[in-house]
C-alpha cells in the first residue's frame, strides 16, 4: 500500500502548525460529539419525564403527584411544580415568615406566574447549555481547516520552488495533502451544525411541554383545579399539598 499520501503522511510530514491545526480539529470534533451525545440522552430523559406529567394530574393530592414525577432534582417538570408550591407557601406565610413582606401587595396570580416563569427560564438555560460549543465549532471549523490548507500549500510551493520543477507528480501530492485539511474542517463542522439544529428543535419540543405544564400548574395554584385542555371550562380537581 502506498503511504506517500493520506492522513498519516500529512501528520508525519507536517510541521508544528499543521499538527496543531489537526489536533485542534480533533479536539473540536470530540467536543461536539460529546455535547451531541449528552444532549440527546438528556432529551430522551426529558421526554420520559414529560409523559409523567399526565400521571401527576391523576394523583390523589399534590404530594402524590410529586412522587409520580420522580425524585430527580434535574427534572424540570418536578422543579416547576416545587417552585409553584413554594411560591404559594411563601405568599401565604406557610414557610414560617409571619412579618409582612413586599410581595403581600402582589396579586397571587402575578406572584405565581413570576415564580413559574423563573423556573422555566432556569430550565431553558440548562437545555441550551452546550449549544454554544456546537455553534462555535460549526462556524469556525471550516476556517481552521482552510488555514491548514493555506499553510500546507505554502510549504508545498516552497518545496516545489526549491526543487525547481513544477510537474504534475511534484504538485499533485503536496497540494492534495494540503486540501485534506479543508476536508477535515468540513467533516468537523457538518455534524456540529446538524447536531445543533436537531437539538434546538428537540429543546423547543421540551419547552412547549414545560410551558403547557406551567400553565396548568398556574391554574391549579390559583383556582385549585387544572383547566381542561379542551377549554370547555371543566376542571380536574386535586387536593393541595
Amino acid at each position: 500500500m502506498n503511504t506517500q499520501f493520506g492522513l498519516m503522511n500529512v501528520w508525519t510530514q507536517g510541521d508544528l502548525v499543521t499538527k496543531t491545526v489537526a489536533l485542534l480539529l480533533l479536539g473540536m470534533s470530540l467536543a461536539s460529539w460529546i455535547v451531541i451525545l449528552l444532549k440527546v440522552l438528556d432529551l430522551r430523559k426529558f421526554a420520559n419525564q414529560a409523559r409523567a406529567t399526565e400521571a401527576f394530574w391523576h394523583s390523589a393530592d399534590f404530594a402524590d403527584g410529586l412522587g409520580k414525577l420522580g425524585t430527580d432534582p434535574a427534572n424540570p417538570f418536578r422543579a416547576l411544580a416545587v417552585e409553584g408550591r413554594e411560591a404559594v407557601n411563601h405568599l401565604q406565610h406557610k414557610d414560617g415568615s409571619a412579618k409582612p413582606q413586599l410581595h403581600d401587595s402582589l396579586d397571587v396570580s402575578d406572584w405565581i406566574t413570576r415564580s413559574l416563569r423563573n423556573s422555566i427560564d432556569d430550565s431553558t438555560a440548562r437545555l441550551q447549555s452546550g449549544l454554544a460549543i456546537l455553534a462555535s465549532v460549526g462556524s469556525t471549523a471550516p476556517f481552521v481547516g482552510l488555514f491548514g490548507t493555506v499553510w500546507g500549500i505554502y510549504h508545498a510551493l516552497l518545496a516545489i520552488g526549491t526543487a525547481g520543477q513544477a510537474t504534475i507528480d511534484k504538485v499533485a501530492g503536496p497540494i492534495g495533502e494540503a486540501l485534506i485539511m479543508t476536508a477535515l474542517g468540513l467533516a468537523v463542522a457538518i455534524p456540529a451544525v446538524l447536531g445543533y439544529n436537531a437539538l434546538v428543535r428537540g429543546n423547543k419540543g421540551v419547552l412547549v411541554k414545560l410551558n403547557r405544564f406551567g400553565h396548568d400548574l398556574h391554574a391549579y395554584f390559583v383556582t385549585g383545579a387544572r383547566v381542561s385542555a379542551s377549554g370547555d371550562g371543566k376542571v380536574i380537581p386535586m387536593k393541595k399539598a
